[in-house]
């Protein structure tokens, strides 16, 4: 009965140990596999911040039951959480205005927030240049986090406290049901059964259901970020999101002003070419990391997208970030991009397999912020438990 579990959870990211995380708290004996000796995808390649306050109404339901998971395993053992809060810098006044109208929504939703003059902006955020910033709307609650970090010491709490059974170098390559059990066997025939198996990874989903993959809606994006090196005594608290983010984030798309403002944008910039907004976050060495940039395609023809980093994006963002904040160095460390996948119609991908196995991927941009809360919802629902509340 080793090998017997009620859930095997396939894919070792963010969104598959969070799946694993909450059916271990149900009383659910879990298995996690994953195809690499670690995992290094999407999860640990993002910039590190839980900002439910970017999300629409539905996922920041996700994203705050998600900052209260953070926090209560935070309390039992460091992995990484920061709670320093966000900030969005409006830097004129269409930005202000979807603010204000954010703030009335947030209020709506009993989540707090609190709307900072362009002093007050200056006086919290060190090296803010005045010719940029207007006025900033302020959300103490959220957290970062150290993605290349983090997953691997939540993996380490989950097995060393809650008894979760990983399984690394475990690549997929059957998976099939004989109506009591689902059997997963790896390259080397090793076998792991469950009564459920949930496959929260694109790689094994395509390289399992080739088809299936080929049918859906997914499309990948590649994100460009960097890191700069130890700004010395410098103290940038939480994450700056800016003007570009509050024209580009789920949450906005809900303000009255939001398609009029959109509208009314350039057609042919830089900025929507490369679909790049310019965010801050401070990492636990000193140094500062910036991003972003999203260039799109279809997931069967993700190479189209290229395996090198584009040096005039990054040009372009630190010339940008440059007009925003003057960081005491801005000399480069290390420059990566980031590849995750999200859906063209929803928001996020689901499809049940002879009832027992259950794919779920695509959660986009939204992994760090919202998969701890969604799959605690998730897998009461595949497991037929009491309806939740978050």
């Amino acid at each position: 009965m080793d090998n017997k579990y009620d859930a095997v959870i396939v894919g070792g990211g963010v969104l598959g140990t969070f799946h694993a995380y909450n059916a271990m708290e149900m009383g659910l004996k879990v298995c996690l596999v994953e195809k690499d000796a670690y995992p290094k995808g999407a999860t640990t390649q993002n910039f590190g911040q839980v900002v439910p306050s970017g999300m629409n109404t539905k996922w920041q339901k996700f994203g705050r039951e998600s900052l209260r998971i953070y926090k209560d395993i935070q309390s039992q053992f460091d992995i990484s959480i920061r709670q320093n809060g966000t900030v969005y810098l409006a830097s004129n006044e269409e930005e202000e205005r979807l603010l204000v109208e954010l703030r009335a929504i947030n209020s709506g939703n009993d989540y707090e927030s609190k709307m900072l003059t362009k002093e007050q902006c200056l006086e919290k955020y060190p090296g803010l240049r005045k010719d940029y910033v207007l006025s900033g709307l302020y959300f103490p609650q959220e957290v970062t986090v150290e993605p290349r970090v983090m997953i691997h010491k939540l993996q380490k709490y989950l097995m060393e406290q809650k008894g979760l059974d990983i399984k690394f170098d475990f690549p997929v390559v059957s998976c099939e049901s004989d109506g009591s059990w689902v059997r997963v066997k790896n390259t080397k025939n090793e076998e792991v059964q469950a009564k459920k198996v949930i496959i929260c990874n694109g790689a094994d989903f395509k390289n399992l259901y080739p088809e299936t993959f080929a049918s859906s809606d997914l499309e990948v994006s590649k994100l460009q970020m960097m890191q700069t090196k130890p700004q010395g005594n410098y103290n940038l608290k939480g994450s700056i999101l800016t003007g570009w983010s509050i024209r580009r984030y789920e949450a906005f798309h809900e303000c009255p002003s939001f398609k009029t403002i959109k509208a009314n944008e350039p057609k042919d910039s830089l900025q929507k070419k490369w679909g790049v907004h310019i965010l801050f976050k401070q990492a636990t060495d000193g140094s500062v990391i910036l991003g972003d940039s999203h260039q799109y395609a279809d997931a069967g023809n993700m190479e189209d997208l290229g395996y090198d980093l584009d040096m005039d994006i990054d040009d372009f963002m630190v010339q940008e970030a440059k007009k925003i904040i003057d960081l005491p160095t801005y000399q480069i460390q290390k420059r990566w991009y980031g590849m995750y996948s999200q859906c063209k119609n929803s928001d996020i991908y689901q499809k049940t397999i002879d009832n027992n196995i259950h794919i779920v991927t695509g959660i986009g941009g939204k992994g760090m912020t919202g998969s701890a809360g969604f799959s605690k919802k998730n897998i009461a629902t595949i497991f037929n438990a009491q309806k939740i509340n978050l």
